[in-house]
């Protein structure tokens, strides 16, 4: 068997499979490696008042405090994804299910900075959910795999003329 030419055949055929879902998690991955550095992809984080661990500002004055701000589209509690507390900064980033970000000073419930978040959408394309479970599952997964598998036949491509040479080189010596 010609491995050489076998890892070639995968190594080929795999490309053209992977070439739409793999295009699409890179460009996404893109994205998110930059998130800690474009604002628009994801607010940055404000500073609030620092003076306890625990915050001073109740929830439900937090809650009175965004519902100032219709464009999160927060009114209530179900409205909130989730609270995300930063007692090192002084803040809760707020999130909403409409994928905005409210941030609030956790010692004087101050609206810091309300913005929307595409980070937390940017993901879901990334990995596939954002099109359905199955799609997950069933697609980006297997791509995945078909990149590992896809990195380990272009190594053993690239390596090989190198280790030929090599042999050749030794086998001059031996002579």
């Amino acid at each position: 068997m010609n491995w050489k030419r076998l890892f070639r055949q995968v190594h080929y055929w795999l490309s053209l499979a992977v070439f739409v879902p793999a295009g699409i998690m890179f460009a996404a991955g893109v994205f998110l490696m930059l998130k800690k550095e474009v604002d628009w992809i994801q607010p940055p984080s404000a500073r609030g008042v620092v003076e306890a661990q625990m915050p001073k500002a109740s929830f439900d004055e937090m809650l009175v405090a965004i519902r100032e701000h219709p464009q999160a589209g927060i009114s209530e509690w179900s409205d909130i994804d989730r609270i995300d507390l930063r007692v090192d900064r002084g803040i809760a980033k707020v999130r909403a299910n409409s994928g905005w970000e409210v941030q609030v000073d956790t010692k004087t419930a101050e609206v810091l900075s309300v913005a929307y978040r595409r980070s937390d959408l940017i993901e879901t394309i990334h990995d596939g959910s954002f099109f359905s479970d199955a799609i997950k599952l069933y697609l980006f997964l297997p791509v995945g795999i078909l990149l590992i598998i896809m990195w380990g036949t272009g190594i053993y491509l690239f390596l090989l003329p190198r280790m030929a040479k090599a042999k050749k080189k030794r086998s001059k010596i031996v002579r």
